[in-house]
């Protein structure tokens, strides 16, 4: 196997490229049968004619699209799709935002300064959840139904 961001020669199946220090899988310059140069664009090694393209089974996150749409659909004003993925830094975010937009939108509508920001942001997660473009805490694409 060769590491797909530097193309050194990699022994087994290493979670670090001892060379560059990247996640072997995560580059796109090298292919990881034959270590030829490649471009983001290239799907199988001419060299070789191993499969270098993104869609690589390590690149799928083994979580729920199914899930991942719902949660951002019903419950993502608090955060609880990004609770699910593994950003709990942006889900707490998320949720104190929306309780202290929920608390305080009575006070002359001053909680849709917080509300408003978090139902775009959770809209934007909901469409790139149905789509399958968003990515769980490793960077791994979640798109699995």
């Amino acid at each position: 196997m060769f590491c797909r961001n530097c193309g050194k020669e990699l022994s087994g199946s290493p979670e670090i490229c001892m060379n560059c220090g990247a996640k072997p899988m995560r580059g796109t310059g090298f292919c990881p049968g034959c270590g030829a140069s490649t471009t983001p664009l290239t799907e199988i090694c001419v060299k070789c004619g191993a499969g270098v393209g993104k869609g690589l089974a390590g690149d799928i996150s083994p979580k729920s699209r199914l899930a991942a749409t719902l949660l951002a659909g019903f419950l993502g004003l608090f955060g609880a799709h990004r609770f699910y993925i593994g950003k709990t830094g942006t889900a707490v975010v998320m949720l104190l935002l929306g309780i202290v937009g929920c608390a305080t939108v009575w006070v002359f509508g001053l909680g849709l300064v917080f509300l408003i920001p978090v139902w775009i942001w959770a809209f934007v997660d909901f469409i790139f959840a149905i789509i399958g473009r968003m990515t769980d805490n490793e960077g791994k694409l979640i798109q699995k139904w």
